[in-house]
């Protein structure tokens, strides 16, 4: 007969709007045991597996504390003492208007202030929990204190200012419905879902999930064995940060403007570009992030917050890097495709073991089926070029010295794209009979290790000449996108920027295989601009124009980070363009390292990648200008 070994589930912290998929450990009736599910449709000798998903509330005058308490949105396993009626006035979500503790409150007021204005009202969001609405709240801090933590669905009571002085009143707790009810010492468990997976709601935040595996006779329908139960903790729910803006270069007034993505016009001969290393699930690990929570170094959590994300800038293509095969394959390709996207993928030269299978990272270019097609696409292996490099200049006795040092297993992927519809100079390309304007984006992922500044080098060098090439077969606009591994001033970065490296740029001291010497040859034509340098250039005077300035670097007019960990804060990624080709309309927000939360160091709860995204709106240029 079949029967249940094990039950556990992969994090004891359920998140609303992330599925929780348990471990089930079988014994088929021959002995063998198996983790696959066996659903009623396909039962194993008259046999199936039933799985169900409760949650519990409390009954009155009983001794469990099973209510559905509020928890902060700042720091989600803390109960809330603190709630902002300038939510609960103007109707948003009740989550994320928690926080346990005046002070939390106050640190996060600007974080959680720009939520007021950056929501429609009544928007929600894909995790199932309502996003914050749009406020005219002109500075004032509207908080109720409750000493004993506010229940979900309590009304404000009273009303006072930042100095946060005053005590309310609580009304009773949010009632809730079920479908199917058990009674449990006092407890009442409500059936929510049924099948082996589930993913928690808005309306679980703060209950106690519980799952029932029990081994059911599929010819009457009655379990034959005890159920196996887990109980989770209570459900807390998705941490999200302030949405980052969209800044205009240009404006009416002439000076920057800044704008939510959310609902945002796309002007005719405009495009965006989003360049982000998503962190591979092989990469996030607890040893390295161990100041990451493990529930927001999960899978299951960081894959949901991740999309969330990317959907949520809106761009027209994709440029994402760490980008796990079978995570490709299984989550990101399937789910873009609902968005609207296009894939193309590759993936490393090797493969790395994890613990239960083989797999590896690459790079991933998305597009927008409704802006562009696919024309062609190149596919860059360093490990080839490194062989052909030995073949060609290394003497026999040095190749096997040559191929270990260079043979690094990254890659690039280069796609032209042909824009549907694109008005250029007034003038419609796409139009019937014509050819749409083509666009080549190169996405590469260079070598991490810091003391091989030569091999970053070479491989940044052999992905421009092979642009270079395709430049010269076409005239075509281009972008250079990635994590390039290499901070502001490196012999890298210098050779996208500028076309050249120094022969006296101390990068070259490391060159033990005589790859890059002459200096004179690292060189190219390309006329290659960084998109972010245009915040450098930026005009006028004010706060918003301030803040962004003061979060670049004044020397390379690069970020001042875009990772972000405990041992590094600095610039490793670029979005490059050919500037006789296309201009900078917009640019996404940088973050300030100040208000990243968890020691100021990603991965954190907020944020699921330890690098941050770049995002640039082009605008083609007209022809008379290239």
């Amino acid at each position: 007969m079949l029967t249940v070994i094990r039950v556990h589930l992969p994090s004891d912290i359920p998140i609303a709007g992330c599925e929780l998929s348990p471990y089930v450990l079988l014994r088929r009736p021959d002995d063998s045991v198996t983790t696959e599910d066996i659903p009623k449709s396909s039962p194993i000798d008259g046999y199936y597996l039933r799985c169900c998903w409760f949650r519990i509330h409390s009954n009155s005058n009983n001794n469990y504390n099973y209510n559905k308490v509020a928890v902060c949105s700042v720091h989600p396993l803390k109960l809330a003492t603190v709630q902002c009626l300038a939510c609960v006035k103007i109707k948003l979500a009740a989550a994320k208007s928690f926080h346990c503790s005046p002070k939390c409150f106050l640190d996060a007021w600007q974080h959680h202030h720009s939520m007021h204005t950056l929501f429609p009202a009544n928007a929600y969001c894909e995790n199932g929990l309502q996003e914050d609405d749009s406020s005219d709240n002109h500075g004032a801090v509207n908080l109720k204190l409750n000493t004993r933590g506010p229940r979900v669905g309590d009304s404000p009571a009273l009303v006072f200012s930042s100095s946060c002085s005053g005590i309310s009143t609580l009304s009773k707790p949010a009632q809730l419905s079920s479908s199917r009810d058990q009674e449990d010492g006092g407890g009442t468990w409500q059936e929510v879902g049924q099948g082996k997976s589930y993913t928690p709601t808005a309306d679980d935040i703060g209950h106690v999930l519980k799952l029932e595996c029990t081994v059911v006779n599929a010819s009457n329908g009655l379990g034959v064995t005890l159920a196996s139960t887990v109980l989770t903790s209570q459900v807390i729910p998705a941490p999200s940060p302030t949405p980052r803006r969209l800044f205009s270069l240009h404006s009416a007034d002439g000076l920057p403007a800044a704008q939510k993505l959310e609902g945002r016009s796309v002007a005719p001969g405009t495009f965006t570009v989003l360049s982000y290393n998503v962190l591979a699930d092989l990469y996030a690990r607890s040893d390295i992030y161990s100041y990451c929570p493990p529930w927001a170094l999960s899978w299951a959590y960081r894959r949901q917050n991740l999309l969330r994300e990317v959907v949520g800038y809106q761009a027209d293509i994709l440029c994402l890097q760490e980008v796990q095969s079978d995570h490709f394959e299984e989550f990101f390709a399937p789910e873009l495709e609902k968005h609207g996207y296009a894939a193309v993928y590759k993936k490393k030269t090797a493969e790395v073991y994890t613990g239960t299978a083989y797999t590896t990272d690459g790079c991933a270019t998305f597009f927008r089926r409704s802006r562009f097609t696919l024309v062609k696409k190149y596919e860059v292996e360093f490990n080839k070029a490194a062989q052909s490099l030995s073949e060609a200049l290394m003497p026999s006795s040095s190749k096997i010295a040559a191929l270990t040092r260079l043979l690094k297993d990254n890659v690039a992927l280069i796609v032209v794209l042909e824009a549907r519809e694109t008005k250029i100079g007034g003038d419609m390309q796409g139009a019937p009979g014509k050819h749409g304007q083509l666009l080549c984006v190169a996405n590469t992922h260079i070598h991490a290790n810091p003391e091989l500044k030569d091999v970053k080098l070479w491989q940044v060098h052999t992905l421009l000449k092979g642009l270079e090439k395709i430049a010269a077969s076409a005239d075509i606009p281009m972008l250079v996108a990635g994590d390039f591994n290499s901070i502001p001033g490196s012999a890298p970065h210098s050779l996208l920027a500028t076309g050249r490296v120094d022969a006296a740029h101390p990068d070259l001291a490391t060159d033990p295989l005589g790859i890059l010497h002459p200096a004179s040859k690292l060189c190219h034509s390309l006329p290659l601009v960084s998109a972010c340098s245009s915040f450098g250039r930026m005009n006028g005077l004010g706060p918003t124009v301030d803040r962004q300035r003061q979060r670049m670097d004044p020397n390379s007019n690069e970020p001042l980070f875009t990772n972000c960990t405990r041992d590094f804060l600095g610039t490793l990624d670029y979005i490059f363009y050919t500037e006789n080709t296309l201009g900078v309309e917009s640019l996404l927000e940088l973050l300030d390292e100040s208000k990243l939360r968890k020691d100021t160091a990603l991965p954190s709860p907020e944020w699921s990648s330890d690098h941050i995204a770049l995002l640039a709106e082009f605008r083609y240029m007209p022809k008379q200008h290239q």
